[in-house]
């Protein structure tokens, strides 16, 4: 099954740089089925960036990299609710938002 990978950015990203490369074993990602990141139409809310802070965006790039800042992180834990598929997740995105943290996001 498809995976959806999810972390926090222990450094902010920064203008001019591209998060292009595939780090998961670097931020210790926790992964989301895809079929509950497919399922949820409304993950195009937020604000967020593509692949650097240079590139806006809405949402999740579903088959790239996303940089989610924590302005962000508010909105993203209302879409996904408290449904258990999604707890780790929701867990991430508490502890991102309490300490001011980007997210990133290493979609299919």
């Amino acid at each position: 099954m498809a995976k959806h990978e999810f972390e926090i950015m222990e450094s902010a990203p920064v203008s001019g740089k591209r998060y292009d490369g595939y780090e998961p074993k670097k931020y210790n990602c926790i992964t989301v089925d895809d079929d509950y990141i497919e399922a949820q139409e409304q993950l195009l809310v937020f604000d967020s960036f593509c692949h650097t802070i240079d590139i806006p965006m809405k949402g999740l790039n579903y088959i790239g990299i996303t940089l989610i800042p924590p302005t962000s992180l508010d909105a993203f834990l209302m879409v996904i609710g408290k449904d258990t598929e999604y707890a780790e997740l929701r867990n991430l995105l508490i502890d991102a938002r309490n300490r001011n943290k980007y997210v990133i996001h290493y979609g299919l």
